[in-house]
């Protein structure tokens, strides 16, 4: 299960990627436009890519961790993406927050499976 909430962490980071180069996209053609509020959207695209890279590295250190904390870090990270990343990157924040809960539920069973061999 750790492995496995590893690897939705894993997609879950690459396509909100995508999702903040999206909102890049959109917010620099904001600013070329001069739109009202072009810069907030700039932020979140780079609030999101940075989350996004965390989530990515999180994730696969929580595939091979033998303790809770890289899991417990992505749920904290999945949600700061959420909230900073805007609407497209909190969509698949909310996949890596699933990926996160996973990845700690499986270190826990690892972990009482060692102790009773």
């Amino acid at each position: 299960m750790q492995k496995a909430g590893g690897i939705i962490g894993l997609i879950a980071g690459i396509l909100s990627i995508f999702a903040a180069m999206f909102t890049l996209l959109v917010g620099g053609m904001g600013s070329a436009f001069k739109a009202n509020d072009a810069d907030l959207l700039l932020g979140l695209g780079w609030g999101g890519v940075i989350t996004s890279f965390l989530v990515i590295v999180l994730s696969a250190v929580a595939m091979g961790s033998k303790t809770k904390k890289p899991g417990a870090l992505l749920i904290v990270t999945s949600i700061t993406g959420a909230i900073i990343g805007g609407t497209f990157v909190a969509i698949f924040m909310a996949l890596a927050l699933i990926g996160g809960i996973l990845a700690t539920i499986g270190t826990k069973q690892n972990s009482l499976q060692q102790a009773s061999l």
